[in-house]
């Protein structure tokens, strides 16, 4: 029965209802060993194979994809934002050396249209297939009259498992040791309201405008979808924190809200910092736009941006340039960015 009065109101149920009629099929592909029940259930069912495990850790975390948005809303494009959310979170929780299990999202829109609907869970699906995470479950919110028109907001929660023993928390990084930068492939989900400052109010740019040195839009640019790590991660530490021997892998910071400045420190030991040399890596243009036009100090720029480097890891320095070698083979860009050394838990650009 469709409901006359909440539809004017602004929540049409019916809608609602026909646009998730799909979602049953586009879940289930997702889908691992360890999900239960059915989709749609008032709660997401997984069950741990603790077999698997000596002494297991759940990890979790939540996050948004923060002003990008507003590019996605301003080129009515929203089959990324997804992939982006899905990815950030993986990321989040690999650093610690934890397995993606299965992730749950919320989107509250202020009227539900099926085609940016339907954009958006393909998304999800798509980075969740791709990380072998499974999307057991979710929130849709009909908001009437809370977000402007044709305006989204959307979160994410994952949940994923490590081992005790094998938490890659920092603890074992000691001077001398070596930090490699994995490549970005632009700003990630972090900067947005600088860069959308920068582009769309100092520069006077709309989302089509090409821009010299960028091989695309500016809103294409932006829109590019978050890197995940977590496959290459998974792979390395496989190969290379071998169980019972000494971690040749010691530490993994995700480089987002707070760029390098923030983001390392929260991985060092008190008595260590991690000295980085700058121009050590390469450096994507759409960073030297901004930071030219923005007229943003040396200073800053670290500190809100990733600056081409989505993921720092730090290495024991006998094995850095084996480990160097072992990424590139594996087709992602990264170069040795720096090193540990005495201090006080900071990072120290040069």
């Amino acid at each position: 029965m469709k409901s006359n009065a909440y539809s004017k109101a602004g929540v049409d149920i019916t809608l609602a209802n026909q646009v998730k009629d799909s979602l049953p099929e586009q879940l289930v592909s997702t889908h691992r060993k360890g999900v239960l029940g059915k989709v749609g259930g008032f709660g997401g069912l997984f069950q741990l194979d603790c077999s698997r495990y000596r002494q297991p850790v759940l990890v979790s975390s939540v996050d948004g994809v923060g002003t990008k948005l507003k590019i996605a809303f301003a080129l009515n494009q929203h089959n990324t934002i997804g992939q982006d959310l899905v990815n950030h979170c993986i990321n989040d929780i690999a650093v610690l050396g934890a397995e993606p299990l299965f992730f749950l999202d919320y989107l509250a829109v202020g009227k539900l249209k099926p085609h940016v609907f339907k954009q958006i869970m393909n998304g999800f699906v798509t980075a969740c297939r791709e990380n072998h995470c499974s999307l057991i479950g979710g929130e849709t919110a009909q908001m009437s009259g809370f977000y402007q028109k044709g305006e989204y907001d959307l979160s994410g929660t994952i949940i994923g498992v490590v081992e005790k023993n094998r938490i890659l928390d920092g603890r074992k990084i000691r001077i001398g040791d070596h930090v490699i930068g994995l490549a970005s492939n632009g700003l990630h989900t972090n900067g947005y309201s600088l860069a959308r400052h920068i582009f769309f109010e100092q520069m006077k740019l709309k989302p089509g405008s090409r821009v010299k040195g960028l091989s695309q839009s500016v809103g294409k640019e932006l829109l590019k979808v978050h890197v995940s790590y977590y496959p290459l991660i998974s792979a390395l530490l496989k190969k290379y924190n071998v169980r019972g021997k000494p971690l040749k892998i010691k530490g993994l910071a995700h480089i987002t809200g707070g760029g390098f400045i923030d983001n390392i420190p929260r991985i060092l030991p008190k008595d260590c910092d991690a000295l980085i040399q700058r121009g050590t890596w390469e450096v994507p243009p759409v960073f030297q736009i901004l930071q030219s036009n923005g007229k943003i100090s040396d200073l800053e720029m670290p500190h809100v941006f990733n600056m081409g480097v989505g993921m720092v890891m730090v290495v024991s320095a006998k094995e850095g340039d084996g480990i160097l070698r072992s990424i590139r083979s594996r087709k992602q860009q990264a170069w040795k960015i720096g090193e540990i050394a005495k201090g006080h838990g900071q990072t120290i650009l040069n």
